[in-house]
């Protein structure tokens, strides 16, 4: 009996065993899917500078459908209409949102990047791509159309002058990296006047209002001594300032240096914060500093920067974040 018995348990055990590798065997299979639905809350939307931290569109949307529940990365696809999405932007969403609000400065970054003009309004298709897995085709939702205009991000004025002769049409220039009104470049100025223009010409052109402001009808700025300024103009208030700001070579390998006299190098107003100055160098070395002082300077690492062969070099250097650290190039041209 108990043989028996002892039979009975293991044949229990091995249909128990196989019962399980077959519940194991039950998975879950993704279907084609359906895309999710989306929603706008603008159907036009017209930037300007003055809209870049306030809400300009928000999109609703609700969830794709797999067949079975998973985890489903969301991406927003933007294209020019008619061109079936051929080369949209994308901007992935984050995971379970269900809504996704822009403001006008990223809002105006995402229209800028699919090249529409900044002149006229250009009907924009949106929608939502979904996916699960690289193993299974995405699937996408409704398309909602969006009537925008984005605007020029970066903009500049103009700082004509004695130091220049004045003229509008030749005046270096500040620039805004986003628009923002607020403007700023580094000037050799003469130790003279000078004046603001929003544009290469005298239609509009602002002064000095006293205690730092500016206005239209001001009179002529002084740029109180001669050197490199950093001028800076915020157009929302009216308001300028200006510091000393200059970046020079000094070393043996700079004629007429030998490591007491600077040779200042000209900045360049593109937004990328850099330097340049094309000269005549012989074999020796060199360093770049700040305002012709040794609180601040660049070299090659922590040493100094060899030109091994004498000739005319265009160095190049470009400033970090920070102001104080950066790297360079040296091209012999």
């Amino acid at each position: 009996m108990k043989s028996i018995f002892l039979k009975s348990m293991a044949l229990s055990l091995i249909a128990l065993s196989l019962w399980s590798c077959k519940k194991d065997e039950t998975k879950a299979v993704a279907t084609s899917g359906t895309g999710g639905a989306l929603q706008t809350s603008a159907t036009s939307v017209v930037l300007d500078k003055s809209k870049l931290t306030s809400t300009v569109v928000t999109f609703t949307l609700s969830d794709a459908n797999f067949g079975y529940q998973a985890a489903v990365s969301n991406t927003l696809q933007l294209a020019v209409k008619g061109t079936n999405f051929a080369a949209p932007k994308e901007a992935i969403l984050d995971a379970k949102a269900t809504t996704k609000a822009y403001n006008g400065l990223d809002f105006n970054n995402l229209l800028l990047a699919l090249g529409i003009p900044t002149t006229a309004n250009t009907d924009v298709e949106v929608r939502i791509k979904s996916s699960i897995s690289t193993a299974t085709a995405p699937v996408y939702s409704n398309v909602v159309t969006i009537s925008a205009k984005p605007f020029p991000l970066t903009a500049w004025i103009y700082v004509p002058g004695n130091y220049q002769g004045w003229n509008p049409a030749t005046a270096d220039s500040l620039i805004s990296a986003t628009g923002n009104g607020v403007y700023t470049g580094v000037i050799a100025f003469d130790g003279d006047k000078f004046k603001i223009t929003p544009a290469k010409k005298w239609d509009i052109a602002y002064g000095d209002a006293g205690g730092g402001k500016i206005s239209t009808t001001g009179g002529d700025i002084s740029s109180v001594s001669k050197g490199a300024k950093q001028l800076t103009v915020d157009l929302n208030a009216n308001t300028y300032t200006l510091t000393p700001l200059v970046w020079s070579i000094i070393g043996n390998a700079v004629p007429g240096s030998n490591w007491s006299v600077d040779t200042d190098m000209k900045f360049i107003n593109d937004g990328k914060n850099s330097w340049t100055i094309t000269t005549p160098l012989t074999a020796g070395e060199l360093k770049f500093r700040l305002n012709h002082d040794w609180g601040t300077s660049i070299g090659d690492g922590g040493g100094n920067v060899v030109i091994a062969t004498a000739g005319t070099y265009k160095l190049t250097l470009t400033l970090n974040a920070d102001g104080k650290t950066g790297s360079f190039t040296a091209v012999k041209q």
